[in-house]
């Protein structure tokens, strides 16, 4: 992987899936799960998404953009929890605490294209990702769309964090495999991804 990359296997037990799961639960009743579209074109994404934070990213015929509220209720996103928080000043490397927490919801054969993280200001903060649920296909190519990619199993509980070279380099989700975690009732995965959104 590129230079600045760092993959935390396991990094969250069991116990503190379950925990947050359940925060997320309460969280996604304030803020609901909705379903952005591209740009241009007014395609669905094929996950359902929410944000936690005091920004939040979104996505619409108007562009990609980060907003203190939610586009479909108008209200303020939820707060951060702590124990995501707590993560991101042990990992992250980085003095001051993220903007904002994307929450995505891959089910039945969602996934996601190669991107880049690029809405923010500050791009010396790393983008840090936990996954939860049903293990997924990572795929992560260099700072340039095409060329050469590589892949990485991501279980339950695994911490990436992409820093350094890696900050800006094209990543997505091939797939996410079915049945290979119990953690969450109906199956599928969820994936957090916390950003630092403005320079300090």
């Amino acid at each position: 992987m590129q230079p600045g990359f760092r993959y935390l296997p396991g990094h969250l037990g069991a116990d503190q899936q379950r925990q947050l799961v359940e925060t997320l639960r309460l969280a996604v009743a304030e803020a609901p799960l909705f379903t952005p579209v591209m740009p241009r074109t007014g395609r669905p994404f094929t996950v359902r998404m929410t944000n936690l934070g005091t920004l939040g990213w979104v996505s619409d015929r108007d562009g990609y953009r980060y907003q203190s509220t939610h586009p479909e209720t108008g209200k303020a996103w939820s707060p951060i929890p702590d124990t995501l928080l707590g993560l991101w000043r042990a990992v992250s490397g980085y003095p001051h605490d993220p903007e904002a927490c994307l929450v995505n919801v891959y089910k039945g054969g969602a996934k996601m294209g190669l991107h880049r993280d690029e809405d923010e200001e500050e791009f010396t903060a790393p983008v840090l990702s936990v996954s939860l649920g049903d293990m997924a296909v990572f795929r992560m190519g260099g700072p340039e769309r095409g060329g050469k990619t590589e892949t990485l199993k991501l279980s339950s509980g695994d911490v990436v964090v992409m820093g350094g070279a890696s900050r800006l380099c094209y990543h997505g989700i091939d797939r996410v495999l079915p049945g290979t975690s119990t953690l969450l009732k109906d199956g599928g995965r969820i994936n957090l991804t916390l950003r630092r959104v403005t320079k300090p």
